[in-house]
């Protein structure tokens, strides 16, 4: 592992203790960059099926990296800091550059301003992306681990990619196709900086016994999104961008019920 020298005083004819880099969860932070480095130049040469596999890649390396480091206590500080740059690239701009290179020189043939709406849509999502990792950061210390504040920004680059790859694999291309999947980018941006509520996932534990039917579904699972990866994946995770929204609306709902009682039983006697 690439190291440098401890400022830590030492004794007289010892060695200095040298601080370094953990290797094995920076390897699949690095393979997160990587996946969105590849998902930009595939975009580039017109092969939108490889960049958005390489966008899901980007997501599975990043929720191990963190869990490898938790699980060998190896976290470190270089780590928060390389894994956030990482994910810009990956989540941030690599699903902007798909989105735009599917679709921005399509929709500027219906006009100038069909255009410039392309062009600042993914530059949006882009800049909410940066956003939302940068608002993470600075309340990672103080923020409940059961819940993300707005959209977890892989989440939203696999809503925009995988729309794109979905139209793409679809040939769809016309004008309200162009449309929808800008919009897709708009909706994925706004989720991302909003304050709804999404489930980490973080509480579960892999120890704890789960029900046998969950067991049995996981294949089933598996099987399903192998028989059309770009819908199914696309359906998954806009399903879970709109569980932010949903979760938001039940808990309003019910705290209206919880208020309206409440009034019921304190009024005139």
């Amino acid at each position: 592992m690439t190291s440098e020298p401890s400022s830590a005083p030492v004794a007289d004819g010892a060695r200095p203790r040298r601080r370094g880099i953990y290797l094995l969860p920076n390897l699949f932070t690095t393979a997160v960059l990587f996946s969105g480095f590849y998902a930009i130049v595939a975009a580039t040469d017109g092969n939108f099926d490889r960049a958005g596999i390489a966008i899901f890649i980007a997501m599975v390396c990043d929720g191990l990296d963190g869990r490898i480091a938790r699980w060998t206590q190896t976290q470190s500080d270089f780590g928060k800091e390389y894994d956030s740059l990482s994910d810009m690239v990956a989540f941030g701009v690599a699903p902007a550059v798909v989105a735009y290179q599917w679709g921005v020189t399509r929709i500027a043939e219906y006009g100038f301003l069909w255009g410039r709406f392309g062009w600042l849509a993914t530059f949006f999502y882009a800049a909410c992306a940066a956003f939302r990792l940068a608002r993470f950061n600075s309340r990672a210390a103080t923020s409940d681990k059961r819940y993300f504040e707005g959209l977890p920004s892989p989440s939203g680059a696999a809503l925009l990619a995988g729309f794109v790859w979905m139209l793409a694999d679809l040939q769809r291309e016309g004008l309200r196709a162009l449309i929808l999947a800008f919009t897709v980018a708009l909706l994925a941006g706004f989720l991302m900086v909003s304050r709804f509520s999404y489930l980490s996932g973080k509480d579960f534990n892999t120890g704890q016994r789960i029900p046998f039917a969950a067991l049995v579904l996981l294949p089933v699972g598996f099987m399903l999104v192998g028989s059309s990866p770009p819908e199914m994946l696309f359906g998954l995770f806009g399903l879970y961008a709109l569980s932010g929204p949903a979760l938001w609306a039940w808990r309003r709902l019910r705290r209206g019920r919880r208020d309206a009682a409440a009034v019921n039983r304190g009024g005139p006697r």
